[in-house]
């Protein structure tokens, strides 16, 4: 029997253990994947803390996961354009994709380009789409001055590139640890601690345009601070703050089509679009995944392989 990551109840990293499942069995329109690759998501750890309960309730025994790439083991009902053995990326929205078979819908998948890592392709749906509906948010054109809160995350890390692609000049918020990276992909970038204001406004050398939040805690508050416009402000995770300024919350909800998987996959096969892996874990270390992922330091994805 497959196995998958399954919680009973709500709580830390201790609920979550994997267990033995029936073989997943596809139904019309859908196939089944043997997944190669998944990534794991902030928003999953707040689903399984029971943070989000009185919006995306979970239902136990609960799964969880979104991203994935794999190999298609079976087709259902009406299936075209796939077939067994091919390579495909995309997600499900069964909270599933933790597992070493899933279940999607056909239309939640494209092919995975050859030369796109498995890990790479497992990690593109949530911060990928994520990120793209971001950056669309706050409509960049050709110098605008854009800065990115936790700029080296799973969403942050692609956010900038996609900014640096629409002619933006990036200012990166990050440990100084991940500076490196974020200097070899065209940002500025700036130490998150005290004095973060300043430093941004040096950096900017004119005014800030637009900015992206990814980390909460704060951000919004401080974009309204230095005189960006509510409607050119995107946060991703404070819509308290976002509801109280009317600045925009647009995240992967805004963007999870097909097309916007595909363009995402040509970028990185292009060479145009790095997804940072930071960490691979095998699924039966899923509780060490989600206890690193929860420290909130790394730089871009961390990545399931069952």
């Amino acid at each position: 029997m497959p196995l998958a990551v399954r919680f009973d109840n709500y709580g830390d990293v201790d609920v979550l253990k994997v267990a033995e499942v029936p073989r997943p069995v596809p139904g019309p329109g859908q196939v089944l994947v043997r997944v190669v690759a998944a990534a794991i998501n902030p928003g999953e750890a707040s689903i399984r803390k029971g943070l989000l309960h009185s919006v995306w309730p979970a239902i136990f025994p609960s799964g969880e996961g979104s991203d994935l790439s794999g190999v298609v083991l079976e087709v259902g009902d009406g299936v075209s354009g796939l077939a067994p053995g091919d390579a495909v990326l995309g997600f499900v929205d069964t909270r599933a994709s933790h597992a070493e078979m899933v279940v999607a819908e056909a239309d939640n998948l494209v092919a995975r380009p050859a030369n796109v890592l498995w890990d790479q392709a497992g990690s593109i749906f949530v911060a990928g789409t994520t990120a793209y509906a971001a950056v669309r948010a706050v409509k960049l054109g050709p110098g605008d001055r854009l800065v990115v809160s936790g700029a080296a995350g799973g969403v942050g890390s692609i956010a900038v590139q996609l900014a640096r692609q629409a002619g933006a000049v990036v200012i990166g918020l990050a440990s100084e640890d991940h500076h490196p990276w974020l200097a070899s992909h065209g940002v500025v970038p700036v130490a998150y601690d005290e004095g973060v204001e300043d430093r941004i406004r040096e950096a900017a050398d004119g005014g800030i345009d637009a900015f992206i939040d990814t980390f909460g805690g704060g951000y919004v508050e401080m974009a309204i601070g230095l005189g960006v416009p509510p409607d050119r402000i995107d946060t991703i995770i404070d819509h308290a703050a976002a509801e109280r300024y009317g600045t925009k919350t647009d995240g992967s909800a805004d963007a999870p089509s097909r097309e916007v998987l595909a363009e995402l996959a040509g970028l990185i096969a292009g060479g145009r679009l790095e997804i940072p892996v930071a960490k691979t874990y095998p699924l039966t270390q899923v509780r060490e995944a989600f206890w690193d992922l929860e420290k909130r330091h790394t730089l871009g994805k961390i990545v399931l392989e069952p």
